[in-house]
Parts: C-alpha cells; structure tokens; sequence
C-alpha cells in the first residue's frame, strides 16, 4: 500500500512539474520587448494624389478571422488567405493615407505565420509604427478543443502610412486587477500608440488604441488615461484619437460618452441620433469603433462604414476624408 502511494506521489509531482514547465513556457515571450515597439520604412512603390484631401482608417482586422474571431471553430488557411486577398483589395479601392490596425497578426501560428502587416504594406504603407501588445510561445484559447488553441501569439496594432512618421510611443494601459495569475500571464497587454504624421510641413498626432473588452472598470480607467494624452496633444496639435474602444454608443452609462460630450471634438461617421454600427459584421448590433478629431485644426470632409470589406474580420472599418486647417 505503502508503495502504491509513494508511486501516486511522483506521478503527482511530475504532473505537477510538467504542468509548470509549460506555463512558464507558454507564456514566455518570443522576442525582444525592444522588438514590441518600432518605426520601420519600406521602400514599395507608392503613389499620392489626395489634392491636400487625406484618408484615414480605424480597422480592428481581428487577425482575418472572420466571424471566427475567438471561437472554438476550424480556421483553415483557406479562409486566412481568401480574407487576406479581399482586405487587399478593398484597401485598395479606398486608398487611405493612414490606416490604424487593432488585432493585426505578425507571423502568429493561429493566422499560419503570415505577417499581416507587411503583407497590406505593399500596397504603399512605407512608414510603420508597429505595436507588439501579445507575445507567447503557446496561448491555451479557445478553451476546448486543445486542436483549437492558438499556439504561437505574436500580434498587436500598427500603423501605416504613406507620409512619414515620427515620435512614436507605444504606452501599455492598466491591466485587469482581479484577473488569475494564469490568465493575466497569458493576456495580451492593452495598448495605446501615440505618432506624428507630417502633413504639408505640419505634425498631426495620431492616437490608436484598443481597450479593454470584458472588464468595465478596467475600461474606464484606461479610456481616462487616453483622455488625458488626448487633451495633452489637441490645443497643440492637429488630434486624431481613433481605434477599437469596446464602448457601446448607445449605452449611457458608457465611458465613450465622456468622448461625446467634449466641445470642439468631431466623430467621424457618425449620427448621435442613430449610430452606425461597425459590430460584428455577420449581423452589426453595435457601434464600438470611432474615429474623433479636433475641430479647429481638422476640417472634416466626410466619412463612412465601410462595409464593403464584409466578414474578413468581426468589426467593419471607418474612413474618415480631412483637410488641415
């Protein structure tokens, strides 16, 4: 009996050992964190013609997915590589100076290893701000099936533009504070990216983030940090503050209210009265996603959903057309 139970104990244990072994492994990064924040140039082809009209565009691309963002559902190449052409493609179509990603892939296992990024960049993009917020050797989501887990993460946001970039910041916001241990090793960090954009001899900030999504206390105290860096910039700068805020427009307790109510601050595409909604794209419910200027310095042309680029992710892009004032 004696023996039968010393042999539970080491199994026991080595379980235990194996088991801790590859959390510390899974959760360990891939590469540098000097790597998770940079500017890269590119020397493609690019062609600008916008008559001092610019274009810009907030777009959570969910990584290709589809409608299978973050579901325990088969996500064959197939479906990547068909979402990778039609994203390409209608990109193309509307030609954006400036497009913000949330969600965007760099070589992840669950999108087979394809950098998203530089894949659209070819379209023109030669300035880069890039913004590593999840890198894991091995990521154990969706749940079940284990056939389903994601594997190898690396993704975050990036910004492309065809007019240079400078003073990029990369700021990772409060985490969830009553997340498991396990869980929070294992989350991505929440980011916001703060860079210049050169315009006709001026600097526009631009400031792409996505908030959190389950926690709502979380989500407050990170949008008022952002509130903050974007009255820090806007009586200075041209402001454009823009990205994923998981903040519902037609709820009224919602934090992006808070965005609603600041004089002299626009929101593209927008109708107070009847917000078009960017979520989920198979069926759009809710309107999550904005794009907000300062009035003064932006004259703001026009804007719009762009739902001709369909389920290639779970949320539907915005442009927004501008002049500088």
């Amino acid at each position: 009996m004696k023996y039968i139970f010393r042999v539970i104990v080491k199994l026991l244990l080595l379980v235990t050992g194996l088991v801790v072994v590859f959390f510390f492994w899974a959760s360990s990064p891939t590469m540098d964190e000097a790597e998770y924040a940079k500017i890269i140039t590119h020397n493609y082809d690019s062609k600008v013609d916008n008559d001092s009209v610019y274009s810009i565009v907030t777009y959570n691309i969910g990584y290709l997915s589809g409608m299978t963002n973050n579901r325990a559902v088969a996500k064959p190449k197939e479906l990547f590589d068909v979402n990778l052409k039609k994203v390409v493609t209608e990109i193309e179509k509307v030609n954006p100076d400036i497009i913000a990603f949330q969600e965007i892939d760099y070589n992840a296992a669950r999108s087979y290893e394809v950098n998203q990024e530089d894949e659209i960049a070819k379209l023109g993009y030669n300035y880069v701000a890039r913004g590593i917020n999840w890198d894991e050797h091995y990521v154990p989501f969706p749940y079940w099936p284990p056939s389903m887990h994601f594997g190898k993460i690396v993704s975050g946001q990036s910004i492309l533009s065809k007019y240079e970039l400078k003073d990029y910041e990369r700021i990772v916001l409060e985490r969830v504070a009553n997340n498991p241990f396990y869980r929070d090793a294992l989350y991505l960090d929440r980011l916001v990216q703060v860079v210049k954009v050169k315009l006709e001899g001026k600097e526009v900030v631009v400031i792409n983030l996505h908030l959190e999504a389950f926690d709502k206390l979380t989500r407050l105290h990170q949008f008022e940090y952002v509130q903050n860096l974007f009255n820090k910039y806007k009586n200075d700068y041209p402001t454009i503050l823009l990205g994923d805020f998981n903040s519902k427009a037609r709820d009224k307790e919602a934090v992006i209210r808070k965005m609603f109510a600041m004089d002299g601050i626009g929101n593209a595409a927008f109708s107070s009265e009847s917000p078009e909604n960017t979520f989920d794209t198979k069926d759009p419910v809710e309107r999550i996603d904005y794009i907000f200027y300062t009035e003064n310095t932006i004259e703001y042309i026009g804007g719009k959903v762009l739902k001709e680029f369909g389920q290639v992710s779970d949320h539907l892009p915005i442009e927004m057309q501008f002049k500088l004032k």
